[in-house]
């Protein structure tokens, strides 16, 4: 029986992508806004209900770049019963359309995100709560779904499926 421990060096050895270190910043930055409201809640019996506006914000943020980080790591939410049981020639079509759609989506969102921000920046649209521009924060969507395709991309042409 050997006491040697398994190596885990694959593991530690990849460094963190852009995304996975955003995403630890981002939730950091919940963690902290929302202790922040439990103790103000706690101590003094009232909340800072404005901070809602930030988290709701960040939590976009953080939707975008962990599903960049499951394309990254080709580890995205799929079913793939039916397409495993085609020819190899009708398994790679069905990877490519795969491909196609979800880059499509992010495109389609990265559009009109992109004309509800300029509306919102033109209309000087503000925030309910805090009454900043209303652009602050809906601005990160349309750059983060550009931020997406191209990740998209860049994991096809590497050859990752």
């Amino acid at each position: 029986m050997s006491t040697e421990q398994p190596s885990h060096e694959s593991e530690t050895s990849v460094p963190y992508t852009i995304e996975q270190i955003l995403s630890g910043i981002v939730m950091g930055l919940i963690v902290l806004i929302t202790f922040g409201n439990v103790l103000a809640r706690y101590f003094t019996s009232q909340s800072f209900a404005a901070t809602e506006e930030f988290s709701i914000a960040l939590l976009i943020v953080l939707s975008f770049l962990g599903s960049s980080a499951a394309f990254a790591f080709d580890r995205h939410i799929r079913v793939d019963f039916f397409v495993g049981k085609l020819p190899p020639g009708a398994r790679a079509f069905a990877d490519w359309l795969s491909f196609a759609v979800t880059a499509s989506l992010f495109a389609f969102i990265a559009f009109y995100a992109g004309k509800l921000t300029w509306d919102q920046y033109r209309f000087e649209e503000t925030s309910p709560a805090l009454g900043v521009p209303q652009w602050w924060y809906t601005v990160w969507m349309p750059v983060l779904a550009v931020a997406l395709v191209l990740r998209l991309v860049l994991t096809r042409l590497r050859g990752r499926p």
